[in-house]
């Protein structure tokens, strides 16, 4: 989720052949299972789903990806979050529907679903967080501000996660039902102010994941003056420079870039079209290999459409 909100996008590989991969097996069926562990140690659901989660690719044809591994994992972290108390199976049931809904080829019905699901879950996750920080004598933490709830956080582990996957949640949400009304809904200050708050706690998370997402929002929600009159080209292209120096690297952080500046000057859009070159020509990650095809799909379509002569 790395970040794909944030995920976007485009492609270029068209047409990779899937290698061949045993058949997924099923995980074993409740009964054949401990119950839920409590959040205080590592909890057996949740170290299975991470398993099927790591395995996501399983099965995959070019930037398509199977829906069987991410579907059982989904299911075992929804088991796990069933402990009422226990974060990190609610943002990582984020991340895993993100996956489903942005790389297995659902049609609208079925993303707008599987996208109102991530956000629900990821406001319960930030709930959970919210309850401990009352208990620990923070009032109001519905109105405190991205800056305060980053200070009271930086001591747990699940917080960075927890705020990051629920831009993203929120992100294709918006998209799912539009950004125009989405953004009259609130959205696009649910996203910045989530976004700030993973700057906060910690800036190097998903490798400028809260840079990479608050700059995606800069260049990608309409302005709506009262409502969105804070977005701003400028700032897309300061906070994915910023991303970019938490890492270069990184696919999303160079392809959101790379479109932000195309909207920019002739300088600015000559940089851009280097920075789709570049993720071109590279080599995926095998480690997010489907979400790094994908991009690079997407820049190759950028490259196509930006070349075509006037």
């Amino acid at each position: 989720m790395r970040f794909r909100l944030v995920s976007g996008g485009a492609v270029l590989l068209a047409s990779f052949a899937a290698a061949q991969q045993p058949p997924v097996p099923q995980p074993p069926g409740p009964a054949d299972r401990p119950a839920f562990a409590k959040s205080q140690g590592q909890n057996p659901l949740v170290t299975e789903a991470d398993q099927l989660y790591a395995r996501r690719q399983d099965g995959r044809v070019g930037s398509r990806a199977s829906t069987g591994p991410i579907s059982q994992a989904i299911a075992l972290y929804e088991r796990a979050s069933e402990d009422p108390d226990f974060v990190e199976p609610r943002w990582k049931l984020t991340r895993a529907l993100y996956f489903k809904g942005v790389y297995t080829g659902q049609d609208e019905d079925s993303r707008k679903a599987i996208f109102e699901k991530a956000r629900r879950v990821s406001e319960g996750a930030i709930h959970i967080l919210g309850t401990a920080l009352e208990k620990r004598g923070l009032k109001g933490w519905v109105e405190a501000g991205p800056q305060a709830l980053a200070g009271n956080l930086k001591d747990r582990s699940d917080a960075a996660p927890t705020y990051f996957w629920a831009a993203v949640a929120w992100g294709e949400w918006a998209l799912a039902r539009g950004k125009l009304e989405a953004a009259k809904m609130g959205a696009a200050e649910k996203i910045r102010d989530d976004s700030l708050t993973v700057i906060g706690i910690d800036p190097e998370f998903e490798e400028g994941g809260g840079y990479r997402v608050l700059g995606r929002l800069n260049d990608q929600a309409p302005w709506i003056p009262f409502v969105t009159g804070w977005v701003s080209h400028a700032d897309a292209i300061k906070y994915l420079r910023l991303a970019m120096q938490v890492n270069a690297h990184n696919f999303v952080n160079r392809h959101f870039l790379a479109e932000a500046l195309h909207r920019g000057d002739t300088k600015e859009q000559a940089e851009a079209v280097a920075l789709e070159e570049g993720l071109v020509a590279d080599a995926p990650s095998p480690q997010h290999l489907v979400e790094e095809l994908k991009i690079q799909e997407e820049a190759q379509k950028n490259l196509s459409a930006w070349k075509k002569p006037s």
